[in-house]
């Protein structure tokens, strides 16, 4: 699989569903901002330094469930206990059980840029164990694939998982998965289309 098939995979759901987006949550203008509505882009922009996108426009007409979901993604995104490039995996295989096409063409150029490989992501995409990964991706691709396939982790991937990255590390990668999957969901049942991501999206890097 190309890189370009991989980044367009899931194109068909936006197709399909792109043009009811606006009839569900329409993206809220900032100038009809409520007080509190306000109060949570200035502190999404003090601290993401860019406007409120994406799934943040949507959860906007719920802005302290967007705050809170903000802050937790502060960690998640860039503190995790496992670190960058795993947590890109994290993201790449919750967005691809969720069939979510806007999480995932944001992250699929993040993922690469941090150093997950083309074939890692291609495999994902695919819904394939990826043939070849290192130790550490190999841990965390275990625990979670489990984690999402039947809501439970076998005990072998558990203590595998918390033997290489520690008890913070376990909790971290659920973490992760819980976290995208709201944003998933989100996504999903507002049906907010992929095609709203552009070369030069304030989403991209974020």
């Amino acid at each position: 699989m190309t890189r370009s098939l991989v980044l367009i995979v899931f194109s068909c759901t936006a197709v399909a569903t792109g043009a009811r987006a606006a009839e569900r949550l329409p993206t809220i203008a900032p100038q009809n901002y409520s007080a509190e509505q306000k109060q949570a882009a200035d502190e999404f922009l003090a601290a993401r330094h860019t406007a409120v996108f994406g799934p943040f426009e949507l959860l906007m007409y719920s802005p302290q469930l967007m705050s809170a979901a903000r802050a937790m993604g502060d960690y998640l995104r860039y503190k995790s206990a496992i670190g960058n490039t795993l947590s890109e995996l994290v993201i790449l295989m919750t967005a691809r059980a969720w069939r979510q096409d806007y999480e995932w063409q944001v992250h699929y150029p993040l993922a690469l840029k941090a150093g997950i490989r083309p074939e890692v992501a291609a495999a994902i995409a695919g819904d394939r164990r990826p043939a070849t990964m290192d130790a550490d991706a190999e841990i965390v691709f275990d625990y979670v694939s489990e984690l999402l396939r039947s809501q439970h982790v076998s005990d072998r991937s558990f203590e595998r998982a918390k033997a290489r990255f520690g008890p913070r590390g376990v909790v971290d990668i659920a973490g992760i998965v819980g976290y995208y999957t709201l944003l998933a969901v989100q996504l999903n049942a507002a049906q907010y289309p992929a095609a709203k991501i552009t070369a030069a999206s304030p989403a991209v890097g974020r």
